[in-house]
């Protein structure tokens, strides 16, 4: 883990603002491999000259702000994606609140007052599609035809491809859709992970001898509804001084037809685990998937299911020894 990871807001104060930073700028949602590029460039920009290197977003997502109610199904909220930032080397972030008057501020104007002006940014590493301002008008090559003027290195780093097949969030998102938990990982560099508390729940689980620890996930979760083996770890929260837990197990993420075919909700067993866990802060990494969701027609019918469901995920955790997010710790 990396620790000491900076969090710079608008109310920031200009003094505790390191000048002559390097940024690696975007909305890094997922911070898969196209965006981990940028930030090793940035990286490598600010071990050139010796400057620190900062990741620049915004919250909420430019989406939320253009398409309030159109449902959005981020990879990573906000914490998620400062915790996946925090492991990357990065020395912070810069969290930029994306409302009205940014969605309104032109780029010219952004690079002039924000860059340069509020942060007094000496390079910048962006992404070849990365576009900014008002009607999305800044561009890397309004960056790199700026930068001479303004005295900056610009870095453009170009598509990341996975067999021909470029790396996009939005591609990531369609995998987790269908259950394509290989294919997500492929293009996250690593495993997707959700985190939550630990909620009370029907204890059901408890009955059918798989007691389970229930997460409640965002209402606009994409990920498909089924079985999946899973890896566990303590998450960020009031327990993140205590002894790390890591265990290996089975979730089911879905309606639950066989009962109540109620709201969605992530259901985990962990393997060989005795304990009470509520209230408790979670960092799920899924691994591999299983199978769909399914209704039985018996409790037996599913319990005999769920043996199944353990044992093929024990295989396929097996098979992936160590696989969990890199996280830091932010702050």
């Amino acid at each position: 883990m990396t620790s000491g990871f900076t969090i710079i807001r608008d109310a920031t104060p200009a003094v505790a603002i390191p000048r002559g930073a390097v940024v690696a700028m975007g909305n890094f949602d997922g911070v898969h491999l196209g965006h981990r590029a940028v930030i090793a460039a940035a990286l490598e920009m600010g071990r050139a000259h010796g400057r620190p290197a900062l990741a620049l977003t915004f919250e909420p997502h430019p989406r939320r702000f253009f398409s309030p109610n159109t449902p959005q199904f981020r990879l990573t909220d906000e914490t998620a994606k400062l915790r996946l930032l925090a492991g990357t080397g990065l020395a912070g972030a810069v969290v930029m609140s994306f409302d009205k008057a940014r969605a309104g501020t032109s780029a010219q104007d952004f690079i002039r007052h924000d860059l340069i002006g509020r942060l007094g940014i000496s390079g910048i590493a962006v992404g070849y599609d990365f576009h900014f301002g008002k009607g999305r008008v800044g561009s890397p090559s309004l960056l790199v035809s700026e930068a001479p003027r303004l005295g900056i290195e610009v870095d453009v780093q170009p598509h990341v491809d996975i067999e021909e097949r470029p790396v996009s969030s939005s591609a990531i998102r369609m995998a987790l859709a269908e259950g394509q938990i290989e294919d997500a990982t492929a293009m996250l560099g690593g495993p997707w992970f959700v985190a939550g508390l630990v909620i009370h729940g029907e204890k059901r689980g408890r009955d059918l001898g798989y007691p389970t620890a229930n997460i409640r996930l965002d209402s606009h979760c994409g990920l498909r509804h089924g079985i999946y083996a899973v890896r566990v770890g303590r998450g960020e929260g009031k327990d993140q001084g205590k002894e790390q837990l890591r265990f290996d197990g089975v979730a089911s993420f879905g309606r639950r037809p066989t009962f109540d075919n109620g709201a969605p909700l992530l259901e985990v067993f962990l393997f060989d685990f005795k304990g009470d866990l509520y209230g408790t802060a979670l960092d799920v990494a899924f691994i591999g998937f299983i199978r769909e969701e399914l209704k039985f027609d018996s409790v037996a019918a599913l319990v005999r299911q769920m043996d199944d469901d353990s044992a093929r995920a024990r295989a396929m955790l097996a098979a992936a020894p160590g696989a969990f997010p890199e996280l830091g710790i932010v702050g």
